[in-house]
């Protein structure tokens, strides 16, 4: 089954499930706001599907405990007891919880006591046990814990998937972000762009069924979505194939619910880190096989930036060496991390929005960033998407494809593919989304991606659109220039050129630049385009600069020619004409 369809047939149950969780807020108000409702809700949601997952295995490793409550090291037997890599060693559950209200509170520090440490890291990066106090103090503690042991607020694995659960997840930041007048898509990216995402990534990598480990990562993880999708795509062309998944998280809700589904799946909770991507690298020295991300991007970086700046200076040594962006934008140093730690056979996927490809003149922190990557013949296509494709903004983005060792058919080029009209509309519309991209609509971007070359494609869609992806190939030469100072001489007051110890003197007021492209010679571009309007003019070569950006829109523009003066001129007489005649008929008609 085609997972977008998937997700039309169980939204609705991921809906419901996710509306009846958020009512528990219902019990909150009045000692909450509503923008708070997600510090008690998110939480609990995670304490609750841990508990759910305990349950079937809880007494016997309650029993464990007892019998190895004097070990110095416990973790082993009571993780193989529950079956998971979590435990809970108290003899309360949620039902139990609720037969003593009069306790609540101590029986309920006695129950989150119970968890293993991975867990306990969890509930405090989440700041909870305030929250206990917090609710405890208004009375509210035994009735968000009643509410959370109603049927519909059932959280078994056996009744909701893992993949299910991501969605529910999902939902509920959602909520809370609106209600917190928050960016919902600053934690997560729609799944309809990140099965694209992973479509890309293992188009062209030759799986087999040999059953290989494969390592991905994700920078800036939110609640670890990405990797979870990037685990299905991968099995599904290989049942036998491992994807040992890494992330890191700055938000401490968001990295608490990806580290639980980690937990839940079985994975390591080690390789879910929090901290600052920028500042914080908690996995330096380490390369991946895949990196799939979405970043912040207009998000300023000057809390990271003395970290960040001595880093640069470490060269080669760090991730930032080829160059800085400007301090109002970090995405381009999320690019550099990803670089860092891409394999030499790796392939990443990264979401940026347009600035990333032209921004900053030639010796510039962009500029340079992008000479480092194209020289280096990284990059291997650029994917347009459709406007107003995320949640929380309608701007133009992109998808850069980059790996290490691109196929020699691919080499020294770069592919961009327009994607802006391949898109479905949404019925209804989730904040700034508005349109949706269908499974017809990333077969046409895979295969444009596939076939490498020059062309327009074109699908009807099950709803009757038509959908078009273009792609072209650019040489990368062709994406970079020269930028180059041309000087005028320095003219006295009787018209002569100024000299000084033989040499012309240059007039700072008349000094232009030239931006000559990489496959053309300077000489002959300057003696074509300059000498014939500024004969005394010369380049001065100390100052020649290399620099690189991406022209998508130029690329892609089609001109379309302007209607004749002769035919807008015989359409406006027709309009006035039929205008003349409906106000005749109505006078006839007595002004009705």
């Amino acid at each position: 089954m085609d997972t977008n369809q998937k997700i039309k047939e169980v939204g609705v149950n991921i809906q419901e499930k996710a509306t009846v969780i958020w009512n528990v807020a219902n019990s909150l108000f009045g000692a909450y706001k509503p923008h708070e409702y997600g510090l008690v809700i998110l939480p609990m949601v995670v304490i609750k599907r841990f508990h759910d997952c305990l349950l079937p295995t809880h007494d016997n490793v309650v029993k464990k405990y007892k019998e190895i409550e004097g070990l110095a090291v416990k973790d082993a037997f009571l993780r193989k007891e529950s079956g998971y890599r979590f435990y809970n060693t108290s003899e309360y559950t949620f039902e139990k919880l609720k037969a003593d209200p009069d306790n609540i509170k101590t029986n309920f520090e006695n129950y989150l006591n119970g968890f293993s440490d991975n867990v306990m890291d969890i509930l405090a990066r989440m700041d909870f046990f305030t929250q206990l106090e917090r609710m405890s103090n208004a009375g509210l503690l035994y009735q968000v814990i009643s509410d959370f042991c109603s049927e519909k607020a059932d959280m078994n694995p056996d009744k909701i998937s893992a993949v299910d659960m991501g969605y529910i997840f999902e939902n509920l930041v959602q909520r809370f972000s609106e209600s917190y007048d928050e960016e919902a898509g600053a934690h997560f990216t729609s799944r309809d762009i990140i099965y694209l995402m992973c479509d890309l990534l293992t188009d062209k990598i030759g799986m087999s069924a040999d059953g290989r480990i494969y390592t991905a990562y994700d920078m800036a993880m939110g609640t670890s979505q990405m990797l979870t999708c990037m685990e299905e795509r991968l099995s599904s062309l290989d049942k036998a194939a491992q994807l040992i998944c890494y992330g890191q998280e700055i938000n401490p809700f968001t990295f608490g619910i990806a580290k639980a589904d980690m937990l839940i799946r079985g994975g390591d909770p080690e390789n879910m880190q929090f901290g600052d991507t920028l500042s914080e690298d908690k996995f330096g020295g380490m390369t991946f096989d895949f990196i799939i991300s979405n970043p912040p991007f207009g998000i300023d970086w000057k809390r990271e930036a003395s970290k960040v700046e001595a880093e640069a200076k470490l060269g080669n040594g760090g991730r930032f060496a080829p160059g800085l962006p400007p301090k109002s934008d970090g995405q381009l140093l999320f690019m550099l991390n990803g670089i860092a730690k891409l394999k030499d056979s790796g392939h990443m996927a990264i979401i940026q929005n347009g600035s990333s490809l032209f921004t900053g003149d030639a010796g510039s922190g962009p500029s340079e960033i992008r000479r480092y990557i194209i020289e280096n013949d990284w990059l291997d296509a650029i994917v347009q998407l459709p406007n107003d494709s995320f949640y929380n903004t309608g701007i133009a983005t992109y998808i850069w494809l980059v790996t290490k060792n691109k196929s020699a058919s691919h080499r020294e080029h770069v592919l961009l593919i327009d994607a802006s009209k391949c898109y479905e509309s949404r019925r209804k519309n989730i904040g700034s989304k508005r349109v949706d991209i269908t499974k017809a609509a990333r077969d046409l971007i895979v295969r444009a991606f596939g076939e490498y070359t020059d062309s327009t494609y074109e699908s009807v869609t099950e709803s009757g659109n038509t959908i078009v992806c273009k792609s072209k190939v650019m040489s990368s030469m062709a994406l970079g220039y020269n930028k180059i100072v041309v000087e005028t001489p320095l003219i006295d007051e009787n018209g002569n050129e100024i000299k000084k110890r033989g040499h012309l003197q240059a007039d700072p007021a008349k000094r232009d630049t030239e931006s000559v492209p990489l496959d053309e010679d300077i000489d002959e571009y300057f003696a074509r385009e300059v000498l014939p309007f500024n004969p005394s003019a010369w380049i001065d070569h100390s100052k020649d600069k290399v620099g690189y950006e991406i022209p998508f829109s130029r690329t892609f523009y089609e001109y379309k020619e302007l209607e004749k003066a002769a035919d807008i001129a015989k359409r406006i007489e027709n309009h006035e004409k039929e205008l003349a005649r409906r106000l005749e008929k109505m006078l006839k008609n007595g002004g009705e």
